[in-house]
């Protein structure tokens, strides 16, 4: 015999698909995950330099991403973090060119870079960094900011 076709209910034709739960942003935990990554991307990032004796754009770029990922997968939606991602992430590529500054130092006197950072300083190394700073210098500045705050935007969402 045959069977007859009923229809499914008209409450299912009206009704939208719930969308997933959103889950909330977590101001404190995108913060300590944006300066977690700042300071691995400087380390990294003025190691790279070291080993390959140049800056490249992508590296900078790197950096930004990492700390707006970071900022932005763990910290949600948060407005704050797109801003403190831009911040964090000039303050990274700076730190690694200071590292990078510091090993090149510690390469041309042949001592370790423990060594260089109690003859000079902090200071001593921002001072040579800065008498040897060029527009490129400045410009992955601006880079790895204006990738980081994108990266935290993007990967929020």
């Amino acid at each position: 015999m045959s069977q007859q076709f009923q229809p499914p209910a008209p409450s299912s034709y009206t009704e939208a698909p719930t969308p997933a739960p959103t889950r909330p942003g977590n101001l404190g935990l995108g913060l300590v995950a944006a300066v977690v990554a700042a300071l691995v991307a400087a380390g990294v990032y003025g190691g790279i330099m070291h080993a390959i004796e140049r800056q490249i754009g992508y590296a900078a770029v790197g950096v930004g991403l990492l700390v707006g990922y970071a900022a932005g997968k763990l910290g949600g939606r948060n407005p704050v973090l797109p801003v403190v991602s831009v911040v964090l992430s000039l303050g990274s590529v700076y730190a690694g060119q200071l590292f990078f500054t510091a090993l090149v130092m510690a390469d041309v006197n042949h001592v370790g870079l423990a060594d260089v950072l109690d003859q000079v300083g902090i200071g001593g190394v921002n001072d040579v960094w800065k008498e040897s700073a060029e527009m490129v210098d400045y410009l992955f500045l601006a880079i790895g900011g204006f990738i980081a705050f994108g990266a935290a935007k993007k990967s929020a969402a």
